[in-house]
């Protein structure tokens, strides 16, 4: 079965966006130890999952190929095929990406039974929450910011019971961003 690796960007306070979904306390000055971690992180990934709304700001923005970001990065990220999951679309309006509607958890148990490498998700903040809250993620990997907001998006739902997590690891970058890679505890 494949894994399913969350990446997110979150703050002290555990928030992954502002209360309208800001993303204004991100710092994007990341060092070289960031992008390592990174490229090992998703060297077996082969396969990107977003929600619609993130889809529709996240596809366009790198095939417009930002700057600051290395060709190998650019060219990752539109290679990579997409799955995006939204019960609105019925054909994607994006290239090298497919849409996965239906109800949440059967359709991502679906997707990670289909042979291939890894799957990772940015999120939008509704997706994440879910696949959280359905326990479908395998991989939590936080990038911790140095900033709180006091309110927002949580990256953690209200869920009902205890979710618990182990440590893999945490790493802090010269950046000042910590990244701390837990996975679920499942009986």
């Amino acid at each position: 079965m494949r894994t399913l690796k969350l990446q997110i960007q979150t703050t002290i306070d555990g928030y992954m966006g502002g209360p309208e979904g800001e993303m204004d306390w991100m710092d994007f000055n990341w060092s070289d130890d960031v992008g390592a971690y990174i490229d090992a992180m998703t060297s077996s990934v082969d396969c990107i999952l977003l929600g619609r709304e993130l889809a529709g700001g996240f596809i366009p923005t790198w095939a417009a190929e930002p700057q600051g970001e290395s060709k190998e990065t650019v060219a990752w990220m539109n290679d990579t095929p997409k799955v995006v999951v939204s019960n609105t679309l019925t054909e994607s309006p994006w290239p090298n990406a497919t849409i996965l509607g239906g109800d949440l958890a059967s359709a991502i148990r679906d997707l990670k039974e289909r042979p291939g490498g890894d799957i990772i998700t940015y999120g939008g903040a509704k997706l994440a929450s879910g696949l959280i809250a359905e326990g479908l993620i395998d991989e939590i990997h936080l990038f911790v910011n140095p900033v709180s907001i006091g309110r927002g998006l949580p990256v953690f739902p209200d869920v009902a019971g205890h979710q618990r997590f182990r440590l893999a690891g945490a790493r802090p970058f010269e950046c000042g961003i910590t990244a701390l890679h837990y996975a679920p505890k499942r009986d």
